[in-house]
C-alpha cells in the first residue's frame, strides 16, 4: 500500500499521520467502503431474487447459485463489522499495510490495497515479525476499536536502529493489545484472536492443509482458536479445493458448539459444517442419556466387528425347505439354493442393500432351472432355450409369496433399525458379540423404544459411530430416496390440483373461454413450478452422511473413541486434518490415551505433532493449583506457561455437613460480585448439578439447553470443556475424584476454566493435590 491517501483523510488529520485522529479517519473511510461494497452486493441480490424471467432448467439453477453466492458474500461484509480493520504494518521502504477481517479495494484509484485479509500472504509479518528479525517492517501498529471508533493505539518499533526502539522480553506479540483482550469479561461466546495471533499460533494456523496435524497444548493454549482460525485460513487460501468439499469442524459437546459458534462468522466464513459426533447421522441429534459404562462398551473398536456381524445374522438361510407353488409348478426354496445365493452375494463385497439384488437375482435362476427340471425332466433342461428360463425367472419374480420368502432370507435394512433389533435382542446379541463379555453384552441390552419417541430421544451420542457403521455396511438400495422424491411430488400435484379448482371456481369467467384444467393438467403444473432451490455447500454435506470433506478439524479429540475415530476418518479419506486436543484432559473411559495410539489404525506414523505451550487464558495463581493436578495426572509431563496473574489466590471454602448448598449460594454472591458484568461457571458433579441449578438459577431439569450468556451457569465437568469464565467455583472436588476413573482429569479441566478467580467449596475432605488452596 502505498503513502498516498485520499483528501477526505488527509484534511481531518490533526496530529500528524502517526497520531490517533489519522487512524480515525482512515477507519471511518473504511467503513464508508464496507457500507458501500454492502449496498451494492444487497441491490445485485435483490435483483437475482426478483428476476421473473422463466428460463431453462440451467438458468434457474445459475439464478439460484448467484443468489448464493450474493447471500454469502454479504453475511461476509456484515460479519466484518466489528473490528473491521486492527493494525498496521510500516515497511522500511515506507508502504503502509492495514490489516482486517477482509480485504478492500480503492476501485476509484486503479484498485489499490485500502485494506488487507488478515489470512494473505502480505500480512504474515503481523503476527511473526520480532525485533530479531523485523521481516522488512519497522514498525507494527495495533488499533484498539470499539464499533466504528478508534480508542487507542499501540506501536511496536521492530527496526532496532530506530531511537525510539524498546527491547522486548516477553515473547509475546503486542503485549498490551492481547492482554486487553484476555482480561477482557467473558460474554459466553467465545470471540476470535484474529487481532493477537501469535506466533507459534500462527505458524500452526498457515500450515499446510495436507496430511494429519495434531495439535497439542494444555488449557488456555488457544487450540480451539487456532482450530477456528486455521478452517478460515484454509477456507481463503484453498477456496477452489474446499469450496467444493467443505470442511467439517467436530466439537465435544452442543454446549461447545454453541460457544464457538460466532467466531467463523466473524471471520466471514459461513460455509462449515459444526457438529458433535451425535450429530454426524444426517437429520438426527442424538441426545439419549445412558451410563457411561455402556457408552464405553459401545466406543470400543471390537464394536465394528460386532456390527459387522449383525448385519451378516440377517442373511438367513432357511432352517428348512419352503415349499411354494408358483404358476402351478412346484419350487423348493432349500438350504443349497439360499446357500448358493447368499456365497454369490457376499462375494460381490457390495453393501447388504446393494446386494440383495444378487442375491434375489441368484435365487431366482437357481428356481427357474430347478422348475426347468421339473418340466423337462432330468437333464432336459437343454430342451428350453434362454427365453424360456427368462420367462421362468419372470414369473417366479412376480410372484408375491416367493418375493415374502426371499425378503425374509436377506431384509431391506437401515441402520437405526439393525441396531434397534440387535439391542432389543439377548439371544441376537450373544450371537454376535461372542467377543464381548457376558457383563459387556448385557450393558448394551435396552427394549425397543416406542413408535411415538423421537429420533433424537432414541439414540445415545455413543449409537450414533454404530449407526454410521452399519449405513456403511448396509448401503441403500434406493428405496429410501425413490419414497422421499414421490412423496415431494405427491404434494407439488396436490397443491397444483388445488390451484386449478380454485381457478375453476371463478364465477365470472366467460363459458366460451379456455379455462386453466383445458390447457394444464395438476401433474403437468406441478412439474413446471417445481422448486429448484440452490443448497450451499455445507447444508448439501450436512444432510448427506456419504459427503466427504476437504478438510476436517477436530476439537477435544482427546474425547473421541475409537468407533468415533473411524466414523470420522471416513469423512475424510483424504486424511486432509487437524487434531487438537489435550491428552492430560481425557475425561471418555475410552478416550484417548495417546496420539499415536489413537491415529495409527488409521495413518500408522504419517502424522505430525505441533505443541502450544503458552497459557493465555489462566492465571499465574490458579495455574500453580492445576500445575500440581497435572504433574499427579502425568508426572514429569511439562505444564504451558502462563504469562498473566488476576492478583486474586484461588481459595477453597470449607462447607458445614448440610448446608453445602447454601455455601455455594454464599460464593457465588461474592465471586458474580467480584467479576461484575462476567461470567460464573458453578461446575459439580454430575449428580450434583441439577440440585444445583434449581437451589441457585431456579431451573428444573429438563430446562432446555444451557445459555451461556446467562451470568451464571451450572454444568457438570463434561460439559465445560472448552469453554471459559471470568470465574468458577468447583464443587465438592472429592467426589470429582470418584465419579470417574479419569476423574483427577476431570478436576484438571474444572480448576483451568477461569480467566479471573477460582473458588473450591467442600463439605468433604479436600483432595490433598489440593494443597496451595488459600483456605477461607
Amino acid at each position: 500500500m502505498s503513502n498516498s491517501t485520499s483528501p477526505a483523510i488527509t484534511n481531518t488529520i490533526a496530529d500528524g499521520e502517526d497520531g490517533i485522529e489519522y487512524e480515525r479517519a482512515y477507519v471511518r473511510m473504511l467503513y464508508e467502503r464496507l457500507d458501500a461494497r454492502r449496498a451494492d452486493t444487497a441491490r445485485r441480490l435483490q435483483g437475482v431474487l426478483h428476476d421473473e424471467t422463466v428460463g431453462t432448467p440451467q438458468a434457474l439453477t445459475e439464478r439460484d447459485a448467484a443468489a448464493a453466492m450474493y447471500t454469502d458474500r454479504l453475511a461476509a461484509l456484515r460479519a466484518a463489522e466489528h473490528g473491521l480493520a486492527f493494525g498496521r504494518l510500516d515497511v522500511a521502504d515506507g508502504e503502509r499495510r492495514y490489516v482486517g477481517r477482509l480485504g478492500l479495494l480503492d476501485e476509484d484509484n486503479e484498485y489499490e490495497p485500502l485494506l488487507m485479509d488478515w489470512r494473505a500472504p502480505a500480512a504474515r509479518p503481523f503476527y511473526t515479525a520480532t525485533a530479531a528479525s523485523p521481516e522488512g517492517i519497522r514498525r507494527r501498529r495495533h488499533l484498539r476499536t470499539r464499533r466504528r471508533e478508534v480508542l487507542a493505539v499501540d506501536d511496536e518499533v521492530l527496526d532496532l536502529d530506530d531511537a525510539t526502539a524498546v527491547t522486548q522480553t516477553s515473547g509475546l506479540t503486542s503485549e498490551a493489545a492481547l492482554l486487553a483482550a484476555v482480561d477482557a469479561r467473558r460474554t459466553g461466546r467465545m470471540a476470535d484472536i484474529v487481532a493477537t495471533i501469535q506466533a507459534e499460533q500462527d505458524a500452526i494456523i498457515r500450515s499446510k492443509p495436507s496430511g494429519v496435524l495434531v495439535v497439542q497444548g494444555g488449557p488456555g493454549t488457544g487450540k480451539t482458536a487456532v482450530a477456528l482460525h486455521r478452517a478460515a485460513y484454509l477456507l481463503y487460501t484453498h477456496r477452489d479445493r474446499l469450496a467444493r468439499r467443505g470442511v467439517l469442524v467436530v466439537g465435544p459437546n452442543p454446549t461447545f458448539l454453541s460457544y464457538i459458534g460466532q467466531v467463523l462468522p466473524s471471520l466471514g466464513e459461513t460455509s462449515v459444517v459444526l457438529g458433535t459426533v451425535g450429530q454426524l447421522h444426517p437429520g438426527l441429534d442424538a441426545r439419549r442419556a445412558e451410563p457411561v459404562e455402556t457408552a464405553a462398551v459401545k466406543g470400543r473398536a471390537e464394536m465394528a466387528a460386532v456390527v459387522a456381524a449383525a448385519v451378516r445374522d440377517r442373511q438367513q438361510v432357511p432352517r428348512r425347505p419352503v415349499e411354494l407353488v408358483v404358476e402351478q409348478q412346484p419350487v423348493r426354496l432349500d438350504r443349497d439354493v439360499a446357500h448358493a445365493a447368499r456365497t454369490r452375494a457376499r462375494r460381490s463385497r457390495k453393501p447388504h442393500n446393494e446386494a440383495k439384488r444378487i442375491f434375489r437375482k441368484e435365487a431366482l435362476r437357481l428356481l427357474a432351472e430347478q422348475v426347468a427340471r421339473t418340466l423337462t425332466g432330468p437333464g432336459g433342461r437343454n430342451l428350453l432355450d434362454a427365453g424360456d428360463l427368462a420367462d421362468i425367472r419372470e414369473e417366479l419374480g412376480e410372484s408375491a409369496e416367493l418375493g415374502r420368502e426371499l425378503e425374509q432370507l436377506w431384509p431391506t435394512l437401515s441402520a437405526e433399525q439393525l441396531l434397534t433389533d440387535l439391542f432389543a435382542d439377548r439371544k441376537r446379541l450373544g450371537s454376535v458379540a461372542r467377543r464381548l463379555p457376558a457383563a459387556d453384552r448385557e450393558l448394551l441390552v435396552r427394549p425397543a423404544p416406542a413408535d411415538d419417541v423421537p429420533a433424537d430421544l432414541r439414540w445415545t451420542p455413543a449409537d450414533v459411530p454404530l449407526l454410521d457403521e452399519a449405513a456403511e455396511l448396509l448401503g441403500d438400495d434406493g428405496s429410501e430416496a425413490a419414497a422421499r422424491e414421490a412423496a415431494a411430488l405427491r404434494e407439488e400435484v396436490m397443491y397444483a390440483q388445488g390451484v386449478l379448482d380454485v381457478l375453476d371456481l371463478e364465477e365470472d369467467l366467460d363459458p366460451e373461454l379456455l379455462r386453466a384444467t383445458d390447457i394444464v393438467d395438476a401433474d403437468r403444473l406441478a412439474e413446471r413450478q417445481r422448486v429448484r432451490r440452490y443448497d450451499s455447500t455445507a447444508e448439501r454435506a450436512a444432510a448427506d452422511r456419504e459427503w466427504t470433506y476437504g478438510h476436517v478439524i477436530v476439537d477435544e479429540a482427546q474425547e473421541l473413541t475409537p468407533m468415533a475415530w473411524r466414523l470420522v476418518m471416513r469423512r475424510c479419506p483424504s486424511r486432509s486434518m487437524t487434531i487438537v486436543g489435550d491428552i492430560a484432559q481425557t475425561g471418555d473411559l475410552d478416550g484417548a490415551g495417546s496420539w499415536d495410539e489413537v491415529l495409527a489404525p488409521f495413518v500408522a506414523r504419517r502424522w505430525r505433532l505441533e505443541q502450544l505451550t503458552v497459557n493465555y487464558r489462566t492465571p499465574s495463581e490458579i495455574a500453580d493449583v492445576a500445575d500440581d493436578v497435572l504433574a499427579a495426572i502425568e508426572p514429569g509431563l511439562a505444564p504451558p506457561r502462563s504469562v498473566r496473574s488476576a492478583g486474586v489466590p484461588p481459595r477453597a471454602v470449607a462447607a458445614a455437613p448440610g448446608e453445602l448448598d447454601d455455601t455455594v449460594a454464599k460464593v457465588l454472591a461474592e465471586e458474580t460480585g467480584a467479576v461484575g458484568e462476567g461470567r460464573t461457571a458453578v461446575l459439580a458433579p454430575t449428580a450434583r448439578v441439577e440440585p444445583l441449578r434449581e437451589r441457585l438459577l431456579g431451573e428444573r431439569a429438563g430446562d432446555g439447553d444451557v445459555d451461556l450468556t446467562a451470568p451464571v451457569v451450572v454444568l457438570p465437568v463434561t460439559a465445560a470443556k472448552g469453554l471459559e469464565f471470568d470465574a468458577v467455583i468447583v464443587v465438592e472436588p472429592a467426589e470429582m475424584l470418584a465419579e470417574s476413573p479419569r476423574g483427577m482429569n476431570d478436576l484438571y479441566v474444572a480448576l483451568t476454566r477461569a480467566t479471573q478467580q477460582l473458588a473450591v467449596v467442600h463439605a468433604g475432605e479436600l483432595p490433598p493435590v489440593l494443597g496451595k488452596l488459600q483456605q477461607s
